[in-house]
């Protein structure tokens, strides 16, 4: 394929997207007043499980009340973002939480709060090393956001070895 070729179907791919994106989260919003609603929810504890695995805590009730916590940071992360970055972060998370986005893009066809860890870290790796760019910045995004979300709390730093700010 020449190099025409594949701008127009990267094009074609990113106004299909946002068309396709735009038209699911009119139906099922996955973001109410800049805060992830239900559906979004229950993607990200999937891919946070996955993300943050070795990082969260082992025993259930303190990984329920950790993931709890990193899911209001999360909140906040993607309430302080500009208007236009949280409408495109809202069409990529209703293209993932529908069944046909969900295995398009992330190759997964188990719901997102049914899929085991090991197969979220299995479709976020494949999306990681695919060929499209789109699915690369779909990975990006999510780990990202998962991750700079959990690590800003305080509590977190000690699993990176970070001490925390000097004091001056």
């Amino acid at each position: 394929m020449r190099r025409r070729g594949l701008l127009t179907l990267g094009l074609g791919a990113a106004v299909g997207l946002a068309l396709v994106g735009g038209g699911l989260a009119l139906q099922q919003p996955v973001l109410v007043a800049g805060r992830l609603a239900a559906p979004a929810r229950g993607l990200f504890v999937a891919v946070g499980r996955a993300v943050l695995a070795g990082s969260l805590p082992t025993e259930p009730a303190a990984q329920a009340q950790a993931l709890l916590a990193w899911l209001g940071r999360l909140d906040d992360s993607i309430a302080a973002l500009p208007p236009h970055t949280q409408a495109e972060l809202g069409q990529l998370l209703a293209v993932l939480v529908s069944a046909p986005g969900r295995w398009t893009l992330a190759g997964l066809r188990t719901d997102w709060p049914q899929a085991s860890v090991a197969e979220v870290q299995a479709a976020l790796e494949a999306m990681r090393h695919s060929r499209l760019a789109l699915r690369q910045q779909a990975y990006f995004a999510l780990r990202d956001l998962s991750a700079a979300a959990y690590f800003a709390a305080p509590e977190t730093w000690f699993a990176l070895g970070y001490p925390g700010p000097m004091d001056l």
